[in-house]
């Protein structure tokens, strides 16, 4: 099939590398060069960077405006294809190619619709991630759906993890839907069931409260972990928590209250303690948990979130 592809995250490469294998990409839509690291760097999308390792046209753009939009309906395309592009495709250009859009998402539909399905899900404790091809329509992720696939991640997997993980099978499952349009095949049926809806995540979103029990408390950890990141305060200072994992069989300790070990700083929580093995204190770059917390005057009597 002749395919427009639109994605920016690395979430996104895995799909694109897979239908450049078998189909004519046309284009390849992405964000544009941001900014990044402590000196703001312009650095161009994964998606960008692997579109160009393709040879593939590349078309750069914040929103999918009426240029744009123009330049799409131009390629005379069969199908566009959409991963974690960043944007909305409304009308006319939702049904520019001949049989519209496909959209892969990362949740098992009509749970977790929205722009964090693995990060929320995780916070909520679900059990079980996945992700789904359907249908893209004006409405919010809730398209007929083609394909789902269940994901067994582990226990401890961060978003970040399980995103990667979810990657990989989504791409094969994505493929399996463009060649089964492209033969005439593919099936797609409403979504079932009541929706949840997974808001973009915000800095406020990675705060950690000590006083609830442990498995919330690594839950939040693991749903924002890469981004937008897990932290806390000691001694009114700003501390990035980014490695940690339950400790059930540490001795007890109030919540937020700091403890170090030989191997990890141990913080309570409204149950058992939570064990961080590597921080990032505000101006510094990430350390050991533990040698971090020997520099600090006041030990035991520390309390996290204070």
């Amino acid at each position: 099939m002749r395919l427009v592809f639109a994605g920016t995250p690395a979430a996104a490469v895995p799909t694109l590398r897979r239908l450049a294998a078998s189909h004519d990409i046309a284009a390849v839509v992405t964000r544009p060069d941001a900014p990044l690291g402590r000196r703001r760097v312009l650095t161009a999308s994964p998606v960008a960077q692997a579109a160009e390792e393709l040879g593939l046209p590349i078309i750069k753009a914040a929103r999918l405006d009426d240029a744009v939009t123009a330049e799409i309906t131009a390629l005379e395309v069969d199908l566009g294809v959409i991963v974690a592009y960043g944007g909305l495709v409304r009308e006319p250009l939702l049904s520019a190619p001949r049989a519209g859009w496909i959209n892969l998402h990362f949740s098992l539909l009509p749970a977790w619709r929205g722009a964090a399905p693995v990060q929320r899900a995780l916070i909520a404790g679900d059990a079980v991630l996945g992700a789904s091809v359907f249908q893209l329509v004006a409405e919010l992720d809730a398209g007929d759906v083609f394909a789902t696939r269940a994901v067994d991640v582990p226990e401890t997997a961060t978003a970040g993890e399980a995103l990667e993980a979810l990657a990989s099978e989504g791409a094969g499952l994505t493929a399996d839907v463009v060649s089964s349009i492209a033969d005439g095949t593919a099936l797609a049926v409403p979504q079932e069931g009541e929706p949840t809806f997974a808001a973009k995540l915000t800095l406020a979103d990675g705060l950690l409260d000590w006083s609830q029990p442990l498995d919330a408390v690594f839950a939040r950890f693991r749903g924002v972990t890469p981004e937008p990141g897990a932290h806390t305060t000691v001694a009114g200072q700003p501390l990035k928590v980014l490695e940690a994992a339950p400790a059930p069989e540490a001795e007890s300790l109030a919540p937020g209250r700091l403890r170090g070990t030989k191997t990890a700083l141990h913080i309570g929580t409204g149950t058992t303690p939570l064990a961080v093995t590597r921080v990032q204190p505000a101006g510094k770059g990430a350390m050991n948990a533990v040698d971090w917390w020997r520099g600090l005057r006041g030990g035991d009597e520390l309390v996290a979130g204070a």
